[in-house]
């Protein structure tokens, strides 16, 4: 309402104010008529040229008659005192030999009348425009100020305090109070809402009904069974999950580790058949990872035996390398993979164990990446008996809660993580007689160390190799 009654007001004052210019350009030319008819007197008097004289003053004859024509006048009485001041003029053409300064006098008064009540006039439309527009302004500030007020108003009768009691009563349902609400005189816009709350006390009220009702019958029950149940549970239930543990393993052992032989076979007659090396390679990673998948059940056998996976001979950066090479299929292209190794470094480890865990970190550390392009990098070296095994990423970084209370189980980072991989990696760690640090990189990106006891020969010759692709290996 306020836009258009201060549209309306825009528009009328912009019609009246070109009126208003068209008024003044009416003065500016009954002005110019006069400094004209000035200058004519004065070259009168000075005894000029009188021929010229009279060719202006024939044109001021012409513009007299245009203005009578012209609509743009303010005072009514214009347009016949410039009937009058032509008269004169046109006098004054035809006299033209007996014509004398003094006879220029009366034409040029009448002018003056004229650019005076002209004036008088421009003046008060200017002033009642003003006047008006003021009047208007202040007519639209009241109706948005009294809108605004009626709007408040209506807000808080009609639907802030309703909202308000909504608050009370979900208050009142919280402790247990389960009675519907009279919907007669609220605001449509917020019927449903209360309708809706009617809805769920109804529901709510049967509800709460039938489970005392159900929680009753299943008290009566459970106290008669159990006495009889408890003491057959707590018997039976350490037994049944070992026999179902050392069921499942021997099951999965039993029917994986056949078809497993059979593929790996396949694979190596099919190795023997294949001549184009990166084929040839690619089949090599499948028969190390199948190789692996065994060792893996069998190590699951063993532990479901109690038997430590046996410690071997392993060459850090080989064993690495052939991870990375493998896991560059499962992350994406924008990620590289990068190791930084002492090419010779050794260790007797697990091989099993340790590179489950190098791969839950290589994993992590890309998941934690996402879509973001970074580099995963691998190190590793050896200082006083200890080896470290460090993998760090430019990620986001582990949140302080996790950097405060360490690794724990189903505890992650990440929305889509389980927050098994780094339990699983600490074990391997404390199984050999070692643990792990996590920690956050300047300015951004998080680091996981491996901390063992080492057990080789220390070389120096330094390895590293940049995985920017599939099968890419730069020395």
């Amino acid at each position: 309402m306020t836009l258009i009654l201060l549209g309306g007001m825009i528009w009328r004052n912009l019609q009246r104010l070109e009126t208003v210019r068209a008024y003044i350009s009416y003065s500016y030319r009954l002005q110019e008529v006069s400094l004209n008819m000035q200058q004519i007197l004065l070259k009168q008097l000075s005894g000029s040229n009188k021929d010229l004289s009279f060719n202006r003053l024939k044109e001021i004859e012409r513009e007299v008659k245009n203005l009578i024509n012209a609509n743009y006048y303010s005072d009514k009485e214009t347009p016949e005192k410039l009937r009058q001041l032509h008269s004169l003029l046109v006098g004054l053409i035809k006299d033209q030999k007996q014509i004398q300064p003094v006879m220029l006098f009366p034409a040029l008064n009448r002018m003056k009348e004229i650019l005076n009540a002209e004036i008088v006039q421009d003046e008060q439309i200017l002033t009642e425009v003003v006047q008006d527009t003021r009047t208007e302004l202040e007519l639209a500030v009241g109706t948005l100020i009294a809108i605004l007020l009626l709007g408040g108003w209506v807000l808080r009768r009609r639907i802030l305090d309703p909202l308000g009691d909504l608050s009370q009563l979900l208050s009142r349902l919280a402790k247990g109070d389960f009675t519907p609400i009279s919907t007669r005189r609220l605001h449509p816009l917020l019927l449903p809402v209360f309708t809706s709350y009617n809805e769920m006390v109804l529901r709510l009220r049967e509800l709460e009904k039938e489970n005392r009702l159900r929680a009753q019958s299943l008290e009566a029950e459970i106290r008669t069974a159990a006495q009889a149940l408890l003491g057959q549970q707590r018997s039976l239930a350490r037994a049944e999950r070992l026999a179902a543990v050392g069921e499942l393993a021997a099951s999965i052992a039993h029917e994986l580790r056949n078809p497993l032989a059979g593929i790996l076979m396949s694979c190596s007659n099919l190795r023997k058949e294949i001549s184009d090396p990166d084929q040839a390679q690619r089949l090599d990673l499948i028969g190390a990872e199948l190789k692996r998948l065994t060792r893996l059940l069998n190590n699951l056998l063993d532990q479901a035996k109690h038997t430590p996976q046996p410690a071997v001979e392993l060459h850090i950066a080989n064993v690495v390398q052939e991870l990375l090479a493998l896991t560059r299929y499962q992350i994406p292209a924008h990620l590289q993979l990068e190791s930084r190794i002492p090419e010779a470094l050794s260790c007797r480890l697990p091989e099993g164990n340790f590179r489950q865990a190098l791969l839950n970190l290589v994993l992590n550390a890309a998941q934690a990446m996402g879509e973001t392009p970074g580099k995963v990098r691998v190190e590793a070296h050896q200082n006083d008996e200890i080896l470290y095994l460090r993998v760090s990423d430019e990620g986001p970084g582990f949140s302080q809660e996790m950097l405060d209370g360490g690794i724990r189980p189903f505890v992650s980072g990440s929305q889509r993580g389980t927050g098994l991989g780094l339990t699983m990696v600490q074990r391997f760690a404390q199984e050999v007689g070692g643990h792990v640090q996590i920690a956050n990189k300047q300015p951004h990106g998080a680091c996981v160390t491996l901390i063992l006891p080492y057990q080789g020969e220390q070389q120096h010759a330094c390895h590293t190799t940049d995985y920017r692709g599939r099968n890419t290996f730069r020395h």
